[in-house]
Parts: C-alpha cells; structure tokens; sequence
C-alpha cells in the first residue's frame, strides 16, 4: 500500500474544509414545475406592483393638488390685479380738482384762518365749520397749497394751521 501525503488530499479539499470553517453541505437539485415557478415568481413581484400602484396613486393626488393650486393663483394673480386697479382709482381720484362743495368750504376756511390772525388749531376750526373728521381732512389735502398743519408748541398732540 502506497502512503499518501495527507498535504495533497487537502490540496483536493474545499477551501473553507482547509480554513477548518463548516462547510455546507450541497443543495440539492429542486425540480419546479411551470406553474409553481409562476406562482413563485406573481408572490415576489406582488409588493413591487402595489408599490407601483401607490405611486401611482400619489401621482395622481399630487396632479390634483398642483391643478387646485394653479387654480387658485390664478384666481389671487386676478383678484391682485383688481386691488391695483382700485388703488389706481382711488390715487385719480385724490388728485382730481376739488368738488365745487370743497371749494367752498375752503373758502370758508381761509376766511376762518384769516379772521383769527392766520394761525387756528384745527379741532377748533373742524368744530367751528361742523365738519366730521374724515371731511375735514379731505377738505386739508385738498388745500396743502394754501393751509400748512404744524405742531402746536404747547400741546405736541394738538395741530394748529397756518396760512402760507
């Protein structure tokens, strides 16, 4: 009988037999039939197809949200250009002329003004021409040309007004 070095059987052997790692044993071959391998390979491709269904799902809100938000920046791209529309009309309508009644009235200011010396405080001259006060401020911006309103120097919270 021959001796065999036991160096060339390793030699032979599998590496992780070598390593002295457990080696696993072999699969054995699996036979499956056509509609097994069907039914196998449906299950795995299952959660990517409801996956893709639940982007798609996504997509589509997310379609609606974006029309719904376009919708509504159009209605607010509109409703802007409104608001410019009334401001521009209201900014005309400030320096249009003053109405025949204001100039009446402002008239009747300058005389006022003129009877005490120029100088009035005007919570006095509003009450003298019984005017409310958002009439008689109207009434002063339509006369800055001739009306100056300053601080009273003895009461910073009262106004008085000067004739230029």
């Amino acid at each position: 009988m021959e001796v065999v070095d036991t160096a060339q059987i390793y030699s032979f052997a599998p590496i992780a037999a070598q390593t002295g790692f457990p080696v696993s044993p072999s699969e054995d071959a699996v036979f499956v039939t056509a509609s097994q391998l069907q039914d196998i390979i449906t299950r795995a491709i299952q959660p990517l197809q409801d996956e893709v269904e639940t982007l798609k799902a996504t997509v589509t809100r997310q379609d609606e949200k974006i029309t719904a938000l376009e919708s509504t920046q159009e209605t607010q791209a509109d409703n802007q250009l409104i608001q410019l529309r009334l401001i521009h009309e209201l900014r005309e309508a400030i320096k249009k002329e003053p109405q025949p009644i204001q100039k009446d009235r402002g008239d009747i200011l300058r005389a006022l003004l003129a009877a005490n010396g120029g100088k009035m405080l005007l919570k006095d001259a509003r009450q003298k021409m019984h005017l409310i006060k958002p009439r008689f401020s109207e009434l002063l911006t339509t006369m800055k040309d001739d009306i100056e309103i300053r601080p009273y120097h003895l009461k910073k919270n009262q106004k008085i007004l000067v004739l230029k």
